[in-house]
């Protein structure tokens, strides 16, 4: 288990990856169960956890009757076919599919989580005119869930652009009124609304709108970390577009700032294409269908090129320093690449989970007491002094 011993709340972790998402949770609650397939992820999640609570194995071969009771239960699910760097094969292909067998480990479990968080990529909601998040929404609502997806971008938190939607269904039970807004606000941008168009039990989470980070990519930056050589970075350079040399060429001299990059296939050749707002591309796997990210680096009048440091793949994704990840740089890049930005995670928890979880919690554990001590409960000298205690 990985304890918090400050809270009850339980919390289940599946297609755990390197964990991330259990990390941005730890203030608030303690992981009791988590499971991926991947050998090399469950060695950096074992690494830093321990790995009495962790299952390595494909979900399909996950009973839910084995999984301890949970208040809250997560999903990252692979978005391999869904993402629209890749191949989209919908929610029914065989890698983003495993959302439906996650479902057969809820409908399998004694207890059924009355808290539900997904986690996946834009495509959810944009590919095939919002054809696979309406599959997911209504299997979630026929198993007695309002639904609420949302889409929250790691780059207000960090300088990395990585919008993902987030989905949280909770128990029709539940009072949420307080945690709702009346209509789409900042969380649902037009692909949030296409998708939820005309479905039940659709739910606006309402979560208030933190402050644009100031940390900068530059501030993340090992400056000295090796470089490509000479021949290795004009190969690099000579992949840029006119219109991104250009804008290189007019940097002052006496400065310093960071381009990151990808390189990608345009017109029939490959080119170098950087950003210029201070801002790191979305870290992905090669599974994601994309590349490693460069950066060219310009510093006292000279550009050098090279990769994004294991370090600074950690940083851009919340990770702490000491965060244990592989000597090897492609597995470090995947363990991270395929991962949950940490800090979305935390803002997640803090806004939305935690005040749901609590709630829910805090009712059952009331209802636990009356069943065991209605004399005493139904005292309403008792029933105010309780109120006053959980709140």
């Amino acid at each position: 288990v990985l304890r918090n011993p400050m809270s009850s709340l339980r919390f289940a972790d599946f297609f755990a990856g390197s964990g991330l998402v259990s990390l941005g949770v730890r203030h608030a609650m303690t992981t009791v169960w988590a499971n991926d397939i991947c050998a090399r992820k469950a060695s950096v999640y074992r690494a830093n956890y321990g790995g009495e609570h962790f299952r390595l194995g494909s979900i399909a071969e996950v009973n839910g009757g084995e999984i301890p009771a949970a208040e809250v239960v997560w999903a990252s699910f692979p978005c391999q076919d869904l993402s629209l760097a890749g191949r989209i094969g919908g929610i029914g292909a065989s890698r983003s599919g495993l959302f439906w067998e996650w479902l057969r480990v809820l409908d399998e479990m004694p207890e059924r989580p009355r808290l539900l968080a997904i986690e996946n990529v834009v495509g959810l909601v944009s590919a095939s005119g919002g054809r696979e998040y309406r599959q997911l929404h209504e299997a979630l609502v026929s198993r007695g869930y309002r639904v609420g997806p949302m889409l929250l971008d790691a780059k207000l938190w960090l300088p990395q652009s990585r919008p993902r939607i987030f989905v949280v269904a909770v128990d029709r039970a539940v009072a949420t009124a307080s945690l709702e807004d009346h209509g789409a606000n900042w969380l649902h941008p037009e692909a949030v609304q296409k998708a939820v168009r005309g479905l039940q039990d659709v739910v606006y989470w309402s979560l208030p709108r933190p402050p644009q980070s100031k940390v900068r990519l530059s501030d993340l930056i090992e400056w000295d970390a090796a470089v490509f050589d000479v021949p290795r970075r004009d190969a690099l350079l000579q992949l840029l577009s006119p219109v991104h040399a250009a804008a290189l060429e007019k940097l002052p001299l006496a400065s310093r700032a960071v381009f990151p990059g990808y390189r990608r296939t345009r017109n029939g050749r490959q080119v170098l294409e950087l950003r210029f707002d201070a801002l790191a591309g979305c870290l992905r796997t090669a599974e994601g269908g994309s590349s490693r990210q460069f950066v060219l680096l310009w510093s006292d009048g000279a550009m050098q090129a090279r990769l994004l440091t294991k370090r600074e793949i950690g940083a851009l994704m919340g990770a702490p320093p000491d965060y244990w990840m592989p000597e090897s740089y492609n597995e470090a890049y995947n363990a991270m690449g395929d991962a949950v930005a940490v800090p979305v995670v935390q803002f997640l928890t803090d806004h939305l989970l935690l005040p749901l979880a609590s709630t829910n919690h805090v009712r059952r554990a009331a209802q636990d007491c009356s069943r065991v001590l209605p004399h005493r409960m139904s005292s309403p000298g008792i029933r105010a002094r309780s109120a006053s205690l959980w709140w």
